[in-house]
């Protein structure tokens, strides 16, 4: 699915430059990396503000067009309002299809209804961690990674090198070797209460 992103160049640089357009509904922005100079753009704010409450906007690669020109970019960086639901500024890094990138992209965690540990268990599913750290090229990157827990016993977990990935994509060097859990079925509350020993009267 391809993501396009409407911007415009922008001239006018600073914090008083910045402020009026926000006052004016835009937002500021910028795009580096490759080989191109970085350029200074401006967005419309409902526009991006409503992309980036979409998950796949955040782990895809999108199609920037400025002013009639397209280029592959990545999201790299979205600063919002510390109270108001508005975002101040947004940084897009551009992409080249042959060259790999690091994303990190979320898991969607399946089947933790029919796990043994909670169906028969009544364990509970806990998600440990809701992305992770790949490395792939471009035309590679998936906008999820499944997480399938429906094999999970109580007091078992899914660890980071259990998960099955799409062609083309890899963990990155610390995640492989630190390997985290992501997933567990935790024991029922009152389990290990019940399972303790009953502690000698005063």
């Amino acid at each position: 699915m391809e993501i396009e992103v409407i911007a415009f160049k922008r001239e006018a640089q600073g914090s008083s430059a910045s402020r009026r357009l926000r006052h004016a509904g835009k937002v500021p922005g910028i795009v580096y990396g490759g080989t191109a100079a970085p350029m200074q753009i401006e967005l419309d704010h409902n526009a991006l503000y409503h992309a980036l409450r979409k998950e796949a906007f955040h782990a895809s690669v999108l199609t920037l067009t400025v002013d009639g020109s397209k280029e592959s970019v990545l999201l790299r960086d979205a600063q919002w309002h510390p109270y108001k639901q508005q975002v101040l500024h947004v940084d897009f890094q551009r992409v080249e299809k042959d060259h790999k990138i690091h994303v990190k992209v979320p898991l969607h965690f399946l089947n933790a209804d029919v796990a043994p540990g909670v169906k028969t268990g009544g364990g509970k599913a806990h998600h440990i961690v809701n992305e992770l750290d790949v490395e792939c090229l471009p035309g590679s990157l998936p906008e999820f990674i499944a997480v399938d827990m429906g094999k999970l016993e109580v007091g078992h977990s899914i660890h980071a090198n259990d998960l099955v990935l799409p062609a083309g994509v890899e963990l990155v060097a610390h995640i492989k070797s630190e390997n985290p859990a992501v997933a567990s079925i935790n024991a029922p509350k009152g389990a290990a209460a019940e399972d303790a020993p009953a502690a000698p009267a005063a």
